[in-house]
């Protein structure tokens, strides 16, 4: 019946793969290099087949979710207890609410109560270094799930999608709808990007401005803010609110006289509504590209309207998928299958991950990728 079982779920991996692939290569970097060299690295992808292997099953897994706030974690943690429980294991799945000592205090009663492995989305990547020693003390290995966590030995694998590469295709986005290797321009750009504290809004923004960058530096690409850096666009807690506040005193000070805003790079789609929210209600002139990640409904009935631009799409389905071969390997005493051993370095080491591939959404495409996959139905994007 384990065989099964783990035979319907890796068969619908490789469903959701057929639309989504995961890499089998990352560009070549480290968590804090994200120079230019780095965008001359080619990513190959390739669709791989899962193994149809026996499932070990029968033993709990721990899986620890950030929040309910989100949409994505929503969905990412169904998908994890879903195809996990379809496998034979008992599944402890908890949201943390945002909270830090939340999320501590839920990864210990999942050590006491004789987890075996730990898939973790960390609120703050370099909090979680005591809990993982006990963690790492009793035997448990640990997967960080999406966010790498930081500065913890007790790290044996990072499943997630490549985030590097979202950056880029969403710096790649707004180079190719402003034709800025031909257009004259000047234009016009404010950027937002994630949490300080989630190591991934480093990677998101390294490969959107290492696309953008040369634009700036030629002056085509014009910051009217002069916020740049990743401290000054960072958004805390990736709020939808702190991002509106932020682009609400941008507008007063730089766009309320008439100047035009071309495009806004958001990294993900809690930023990008914040964006839009305050574009709404402040700014007048002609609608600018506004990027996003995640395919929130909400994002994609703006991006549906003609509000937001694009989505980056991160099939959640496929990242869950890829987990539990993961974590069945590890209960069966073997190797978790990876794709990447140079990218990653939590400040301990390098950690093996498994880098899915996304792609992007936009007005052309989301019927395809986002309703005929399954992903949503029609009905609820209008």
């Amino acid at each position: 019946m384990k065989r099964k079982l783990l035979s319907a779920v890796l068969s619908m991996a490789m469903a959701a793969s057929l639309m989504v692939g995961c890499g089998s290569a990352a560009p070549a970097q480290t968590q804090t290099d994200n120079s230019a060299a780095q965008t001359e690295t080619k990513t190959e992808t390739k669709t791989e087949t899962p193994a149809q292997t026996e499932s070990a099953g029968g033993g709990k897994v721990g899986v620890a979710m950030p929040t309910k706030d989100l949409q994505r974690w929503n969905q990412d943690g169904a998908n994890m207890e879903e195809q996990l429980k379809a496998a034979g294991y008992d599944v402890d799945l908890q949201y943390a609410s945002n909270d830090i000592a939340t999320q501590v205090s839920q990864i210990e009663n999942m050590i006491s109560q004789g987890a075996q492995v730990l898939v973790i989305a960390s609120i703050d990547g370099d909090s979680l270094g005591t809990v993982l020693a006990q963690a790492k003390e009793a035997g448990i290995s640990v997967i960080a799930y999406d966010r790498l966590i930081m500065n913890s030995d007790a790290v044996s694998y990072y499943a997630t999608f490549d985030n590097y590469m979202v950056g880029t295709k969403q710096g790649e986005y707004i180079r190719d709808q402003l034709d800025l290797d031909n257009a004259a321009g000047p234009f016009n750009i404010e950027i937002f990007t994630g949490d300080p504290g989630d190591n991934s809004a480093r990677f998101f923004y390294g490969g959107a401005m290492d696309v953008l960058n040369k634009y700036i530096d030629e002056g085509k690409l014009v910051v009217q803010s002069g916020q740049k850096d990743f401290d000054n666009v960072a958004t805390a807690n990736w709020s939808t609110e702190n991002a509106q506040s932020r682009m609400d005193a941008i507008i007063s000070a730089n766009y309320a006289n008439g100047t035009k805003l071309d495009a806004v790079l958001c990294s993900n789609d809690s930023t990008a509504l914040g964006v839009t929210n305050s574009l709404e209600a402040n700014y007048t002139g002609d609608w600018p590209i506004i990027t996003g990640q995640d395919c929130d409904v909400a994002n994609v009935k703006n991006m549906i309207a003609g509000k937001q631009s694009m989505s980056i799409f991160k099939d959640t389905r496929t990242l869950a998928a890829k987990t539990v071969e993961m974590v069945d390997a590890i209960m069966k005493g073997t190797d978790a299958p990876v794709n990447d051993t140079s990218t990653y370095n939590n400040g301990t080491g390098v950690i093996p991950s498994y880098l899915c591939e996304p792609v992007f959404a936009d007005v052309n495409n989301y019927k395809e990728l986002l309703i005929d996959s399954g992903y949503y139905k029609e009905s609820d994007l209008q």
